[in-house]
């Protein structure tokens, strides 16, 4: 295998974009993106996308190509991405970039994803108009009762989950958990793994200020202008869910704020413990740019 996939990944906040741009500069490749957020284009600021003018430093895919109320899901990213990097990337450089935090979206790249059936539209908006009516926790209940297997390990507090699980029994007429094989997938190219962390305190003042500088660049603003559009899923996510608090005058602007720099950190410590079960991760600070980009060239010339 000639190709090698190069995944820059870690935790929110952590600097991961002026690294993988170096990097890209110098193999003179794009970046896919893998951030299951920065794909909606209704969310720049509160998702920390690449802004207009570092992509114009190099090309990213996967960034801004969908709008809040599209279905997205892993697997879907799984298919495009194999298929770019198949039909595109590999025929035209050995190396490809891929840089982001979603785990899940890191994992169905390289790992693969079950092959569950694509949820037609008439299911999907049925089971959108029963969460809404009838709440999640009934259908939670629900899906106790037609797979009890997956009812035991799933999220029952994530309506996405719970709905998408039970939208494969009605449509299949068979359980989610049957579609489940958890096996690993074999690609035609080779992954190396690059991670990047930092001192806890540090990372976490990092986390700390950049909240703070989505404020002055006008997170309220962009949570405003997608406020009736809240319900969405995509919008079900940090940044968004605590300043719809403040808008709806359930918290202060200080309170919003402290609270997504609290469950940033939470979920900086979610994508860290994700992470750290992969022995093939290779890890570094971030700010050690000359020391990651000859790793990278080693590792390329093995």
């Amino acid at each position: 295998m000639s190709k090698t996939l190069i995944v820059i990944l870690g935790p929110t906040g952590v600097g991961k974009t002026e690294l993988c741009l170096r990097i890209a500069e110098h193999l003179g490749v794009p970046i896919i993106n893998a951030d299951s957020r920065q794909i909606f284009a209704e969310l720049p600021i509160g998702t920390a996308a690449p802004t207009s003018q570092q992509q114009s430093r190099v090309k990213h895919y996967f960034v801004g190509t969908h709008h809040i109320d599209d279905y997205y899901s892993a697997s879907m990213y799984e298919e495009q991405v194999m298929s770019l990097l198949t039909n595109e990337l590999f025929a035209a450089s050995d190396t490809a970039v891929m840089s982001g935090g979603s785990m899940m979206y890191i994992d169905a790249v390289c790992n693969g994803i079950d092959d569950i059936p694509t949820i037609d539209d008439a299911t999907r908006q049925w089971m959108k108009q029963r969460l809404e009516q009838e709440g999640l926790p009934r259908l939670v209940e629900e899906l106790k009762i037609l797979d009890p297997e997956h009812w035991a390990i799933v999220d029952r507090n994530n309506p996405r989950r719970v709905v998408h699980a039970l939208e494969i029994c009605h449509m299949t007429g068979t359980t989610y958990t049957s579609f489940r094989q958890n096996e690993k997938k074999q690609r035609p190219f080779n992954i190396l793994k690059i991670g990047l962390t930092r001192d806890r305190e540090e990372l976490y003042s990092r986390i700390n200020n950049r909240v703070l500088q989505m404020i002055d660049d006008g997170l309220e603003q962009e949570a405003l202008a997608v406020y009736d559009q809240r319900h969405l899923n995509s919008l079900n996510t940090v940044g968004y869910k605590e300043m719809f608090e403040y808008l709806d005058g359930l918290t202060t602007l200080d309170q919003a704020i402290f609270k997504i720099q609290s469950n940033s950190r939470r979920y900086c410590r979610k994508q860290l413990t994700w992470f750290k079960r992969d022995e093939s991760i290779s890890w570094f600070n971030p700010d050690n740019i000359k020391e990651i980009i000859n790793y990278i060239d080693e590792k390329l010339k093995e």
